[in-house]
């Protein structure tokens, strides 16, 4: 039986930790794996962390390390330090760590240094905006990683520029296995409840997390703006740290937001398919947006995801008011939504290949 260490630390994190933590539990798997799962505590707030692990069954971890928020430095180093005294007590086959975070890179470098194999699940994904934490993180565990699984041929295509070809394998996006399995239990509750408050039929999504926005006042501002200028009701779970930075920078809402407390995953899905279209910065519900057929405007300048814009489902329009609104405007829905991302199975392809080893 191999043991994989898990570092999650992050919602995303938690919704791709939830198929593979799933399927290890089933009877296919369950004698061939086991998992240990570490939350870093870097998403501590419990409306973002807590209720996805009740909502979608993903066991508790077994070590929770209550690293918390801070400088990029503190945290990360905090974690190093502990994930590597786990990793001495637990003595894992492998790390697996997912997607982009400070968590990624703490137990992937923790892991490396220990000559324990990395295991980075999206991996080869680039914005080649070196100045986002994110792609610092993302390009570094690509580089001490021993298996890079990639969800789609552009993010093969973009290891190998980087002359990484070992271990390289494309599995598809385990977020789209998600998708597909949790849209099949939406009950439907959180949209019921906001139509019967707010009185609208029609309406736009919207999210908000990402430092380059939240932490610069004019490009928050013209955000909001342009949000404002939409002419539909838009719902806005609010992150945590764009609260209190629309605080600070004294930024008001327009009337046509509805400001609502962070979501889970699962009611997050059922307004992303039922939306008309998304506003966001963040790059899983982009793909989300993607998966449902759902218009996605892109509140960057660059995105990781560049086979959506390709196919006109997904438009930049960075930090501008009048960007967001023309192209809202101008927006027209293409008539085909090709399979980008993988057939679904995903977790299982990753759990083979690793068994084969």
């Amino acid at each position: 039986m191999k043991r994989i260490l898990t570092i999650i630390g992050a919602r995303p994190q938690f919704v791709k930790a939830a198929v593979l933590s799933r399927l290890i539990q089933t009877n296919i798997w369950n004698k061939k794996f086991e998992e240990i799962l570490v939350h870093t505590g870097q998403h501590y707030d419990k409306n973002m962390s807590d209720i996805f692990f009740d909502e979608m069954k993903i066991p508790k971890p077994a070590f929770n390390l209550e690293v918390g928020s801070g400088n990029h430095g503190k945290m990360t180093g905090e974690m190093l330090i502990k994930i590597e005294r786990l990793l001495f007590k637990v003595q894992p086959d492998y790390l697996l760590v997912y997607g982009d975070t400070n968590s990624t890179l703490a137990g992937a470098l923790a892991a490396s240094k220990l000559h324990i194999p990395v295991i980075h699940i999206e991996a080869g994904l680039r914005s080649y905006n070196m100045l986002m934490p994110e792609e610092q993180n993302r390009v570094l565990t690509d580089r001490i990683s021993s298996f890079l699984f990639a969800p789609t041929q552009d993010a093969i295509d973009k290891l190998k520029n980087e002359g990484l070809t070992r271990g390289v394998y494309m599995v598809g996006d385990i977020m789209f296995d998600a998708a597909l399995f949790y849209k099949e239990i939406i009950s439907e509750n959180i949209l019921g409840f906001l139509k019967g408050k707010f009185y609208f039929d029609k309406f736009a999504l919207a999210t908000i997390h990402r430092a380059e926005n939240t932490d610069n006042k004019f490009r928050l501002s013209q955000i909001i703006e342009g949000l404002g200028l939409i002419p539909l009701p838009i719902i806005l779970p609010l992150h945590p740290r764009t609260k209190k930075q629309l605080d600070l920078f004294g930024i008001s809402v327009p009337q046509n937001i509805i400001v609502i407390e962070p979501l889970g995953y699962l009611s997050m899905l059922e307004l992303e398919k039922n939306s008309e279209c998304i506003f966001t910065d963040s790059g899983g519900v982009q793909k989300e947006a993607y998966f449902f057929g759902i218009p996605c405007f892109t509140l960057r300048d660059e995105t990781e995801w560049i086979e959506t814009i390709e196919k006109g489902w997904n438009i930049l329009v960075g930090a501008s008011r009048d960007n967001l609104l023309n192209a809202f405007l101008n927006f027209n829905k293409p008539s085909n939504l090709p399979p980008l991302f993988g057939d679904g199975n995903s977790g299982s392809k990753i759990l083979e290949i690793l068994h084969n080893q």
